[in-house]
């Protein structure tokens, strides 16, 4: 369990504060901090954690500390002020005030417990945070309703929540595991793979692992730096199973990754640069697949730009994590029943070196913690290219293709009249890695589609 301090210190290393923290310099209005742990005992429930704080001696813009002088053991009305409090919160949840002290500032940590089976309510009313704002909960008929739920069900993880589709078929699945080595039993997977919810009804992980997900998972890329650029083109890689997903945008990945030749300082051989860290590209994608808050329907979201990939998930750090932790490596999956199909089908590994392996490459400034979201910045690496000259698909060097474009190559060299399907087989590759592929070369002229498609034949450019 940490300590105060490293409460503390946590809390102000995230960059934005939440529903479930507050922070405070010397602010000290008794009612209304009783009207805030009514909304922050909420809060904490609604975002699944254990505990809400306020802290004082904070500052709220900078997170500077900067040290408080307020005194919560003097009376209030004539009796102790932390009476006062204790007497008309309903239920009564055991906050408590503590002393600390942090770089010899006087810092006040009050620990809110969130809310079990009923809200908390203060002086009778029951009250929720929106933003920063604390509110009466009646005024928002939808987040009380949401929030009797969670009291009633729990958190909503994809475990417990029922999807809407509930006629779901899994041969993409099947096929997926059995490519790996692992027979899934027909009587036992949907337990064993926790699809079902308490009440025998698929849940948000059967969808997400079904034929069909019915989530569309988009790479979106721009000519230039921002999402004002003309728009260059959208690939869709949703609405089945999120494994095949996922190994389809790694392929895509692979595609896009553009391998240059470094003719700086020669001497014997010549030098192959990536675009980026291919290493980096495919943890941070893992993550975001793994930490994503799918419960909202959304996925994850992958924008290239001319400069740069963004690799979007939403939701925030998983429960119990710290930033600390986090870049440390000490993974707290936001799914864990995910994560654990991940790691059965050696898709991730549990040492928890992905993170490092990113920031090893491009630092910490390459994760940005945002209110609802995490996003992952990985920056090209262009060698000889002015900034405003590039561009994602600029034709190169015959000199810098990847392995598998040149493998590619060598086959539709060896056999201009070879089809799509059979070069999936012969490389070991999804169609669509192939027809990424070839679009890329063809783009690039590396070759040319002679005739029509099934009499046709590839002719290579020399």
């Amino acid at each position: 369990m940490k300590n105060d301090k490293s409460i503390v210190l946590d809390l102000i290393s995230r960059e934005d504060e939440e529903e479930w923290f507050e922070f405070k310099e010397n602010w000290f209005e008794a009612h209304e901090i009783g009207e805030y742990i009514s909304a922050m005992s909420n809060a904490a429930a609604m975002h699944g954690e254990d505990m809400a704080y306020l802290v004082w001696g904070v500052n709220n813009e900078t997170h500077e500390i900067v040290g408080t002088t307020i005194n919560y053991q003097k009376d209030y009305k004539k009796e102790p002020f932390q009476h006062y409090l204790a007497r008309q919160m309903s239920p009564d949840i055991g906050f408590t005030f503590h002393d600390l002290e942090i770089n010899e500032k006087r810092i006040v940590l009050l620990k809110i417990p969130a809310a079990v089976k009923v809200p908390t309510a203060f002086d009778g009313t029951r009250y929720i945070r929106i933003g920063s704002s604390k509110e009466n909960v009646v005024k928002y008929p939808e987040r009380e309703a949401q929030l009797f739920d969670v009291l009633k069900n729990g958190f909503p993880t994809i475990e417990k929540l029922e999807s809407d589709y509930q006629e779901l078929t899994f041969e993409k699945l099947f096929t997926y595991y059995a490519g790996r080595g692992i027979v899934l039993k027909q009587q036992t997977f949907k337990k064993n793979l926790g699809l079902l919810t308490k009440n025998g009804k698929y849940n948000i992980m059967a969808q997400l692992l079904s034929d069909d997900s019915h989530i569309p998972i988009r790479v979106s890329i721009f000519r230039g730096e921002t999402k004002g650029s003309p728009l260059f083109s959208v690939k869709e890689f949703g609405n089945t199973c999120i494994l095949i997903s996922l190994e389809k945008i790694l392929e895509y990945g692979d595609v896009i990754n553009i391998i240059q030749a470094d003719e700086r300082n020669r001497i014997l051989a010549r030098k192959e640069v990536s675009l980026f860290d291919p290493n980096s590209f495919r943890e941070a994608l893992i993550n975001s697949f793994v930490h994503n808050k799918w419960v909202d329907g959304n996925a994850p979201m992958i924008t290239v730009y001319s400069n740069r990939i963004e690799i979007l998930s939403r939701g925030s750090l998983a429960l119990g994590q710290t930033k600390e932790g986090f870049y440390a490596g000490e993974s707290v999956p936001v799914n864990q029943k995910l994560s654990d199909i991940f790691l059965q089908l050696h898709i991730s590994e549990r040492s928890g070196r992905g993170v490092p392996k990113i920031t090893e490459v491009y630092g910490k400034n390459a994760f940005e913690f945002r209110e609802n979201s995490i996003v992952v910045t990985l920056p090209f690496n262009y060698l000889d290219v002015d900034v405003a000259d590039k561009v994602v698909y600029k034709p190169v060097d015959k000199s810098s293709l990847n392995k598998t474009q040149e493998r590619l190559l060598q086959e539709l060299r060896n056999n201009p009249n070879i089809t799509q399907t059979q070069l999936a087989t012969i490389m070991g590759l999804g169609k669509s890695a192939i027809q990424n592929n070839i679009s890329f070369l063809k783009k690039n002229g590396y070759i040319e589609r002679i005739g029509a498609n099934k009499r046709g034949y590839w002719k290579i450019m020399e």
